[in-house]
């Protein structure tokens, strides 16, 4: 039988995963789901995303792109959830688990659902009944950007099935993806949550004006703060420098393309959040996902020092200088 895999998304990493589906040499049918109806009828015309990675030629069938997310999810065995975190409730609202039921789940967010303060998994798992054995994770150092060039790079696709982790795999290796396998899927969504938060705190040093050698500093410890809080959450045997943890913090506190590091950086050259976001096109998951963090970690009184002073500037309103000066003290 020829799997059936829908998206649903429109941004940029929709639209670089839905490239990785097409290139990928394994027979498939793709389904895309999308708000805008005018991207929609640009990319049955043109083949090309006009608003994100615009450059990237989407070869796939016109009549299975919709605005219609019943018919979308209905017509697929996967559903690969791509939209940004504070967005997925509002997303799916026309959706039941009725309308899950048997189907794989597969989240490409690298978020966290505010006011629930709930991982992708979990939330699918509380809100809509989806067994966590037929929940997906997707994860790994990989821009948008970069999968548009066609640049070497690495996935991690968990699941506590294992053996569903490797069939999704095959759907997304290409001759520029190349795909691992984890049953880590508690420590691959907080990682991919919490390296938003260090992002952004990164982008901040960098705009009050600290230098490469502080910057090691920072990173060396933010991933000394994942590991404690994910051993903390789900306490299994992970290797914290594994591509999925180290690989994805390290591409996203320092690359140009990353939207959090972009605008950390904005905060800490002056500008306030309001104004940071408005000028950004795209969602910096780490200001959502700082101040879930932050209540999440009340329950479970993880050490976190710099989760704890990008909330302070992001939420309380402190000086970035003066909040960054005060972490470099606790730093080593």
């Amino acid at each position: 039988m020829v799997p059936k895999i829908a998206m649903i998304g429109g941004g940029s990493w929709a639209t670089a995963i839905v490239k990785m589906l097409a290139d990928n040499l394994t027979e498939k049918e793709i389904f895309w789901w999308m708000r805008n109806e005018e991207a929609i009828s640009h990319i049955k015309k043109f083949k090309h995303n006009p608003h994100y990675i615009s450059s990237v030629e989407l070869k796939l069938n016109e009549n299975n792109i919709s605005s219609d997310i019943q018919n979308i999810v209905a017509s697929s065995e996967y559903v690969i959830l791509n939209v940004p975190a504070a967005f997925l409730k509002e997303s799916l609202a026309s959706i039941t688990p009725a309308n899950l039921k048997g189907k794989k789940i597969v989240s490409a967010i690298k978020g966290i659902v505010p006011e629930d303060n709930l991982i992708i998994g979990e939330f699918l798992h509380e809100r809509y009944e989806i067994p966590y054995h037929d929940i997906l994770v997707v994860s790994g150092p990989c821009h948008a950007e970069e999968v548009a060039l066609e640049k070497l790079s690495y996935l991690t696709i968990a699941c506590t099935d294992i053996e569903k982790a490797s069939t999704f795999a095959s759907f997304l290796n290409t001759r520029y993806i190349k795909t691992n396998v984890s049953d880590d899927i508690y420590g691959t969504e907080y990682a991919a949550v919490l390296k938003n938060i260090y992002a952004v705190a990164s982008g901040i040093c960098h705009g009050i004006g600290y230098g490469d050698n502080f910057q090691a500093v920072l990173i060396s410890n933010a991933i000394r703060e994942i590991k404690r809080f994910v051993d903390a959450v789900h306490p299994i045997n992970r290797d914290i420098k594994e591509s999925a943890y180290l690989g994805d913090l390290l591409v996203t506190a320092y690359s140009q393309f990353s939207r959090n590091r972009t605008f950390g950086n904005m905060v800490g050259k002056g500008y306030t959040v309001k104004s940071a976001q408005l000028e950004m096109n795209m969602i910096a998951e780490g200001y959502y996902a700082a101040k879930c963090m932050y209540l999440k970690n009340q329950e479970y009184g993880v050490d976190m020092p710099i989760c704890k002073a990008v909330h302070g500037i992001l939420y309380e309103k402190r000086s970035p200088i003066i909040e960054m000066k005060l972490l470099a003290e606790k730093l080593n």
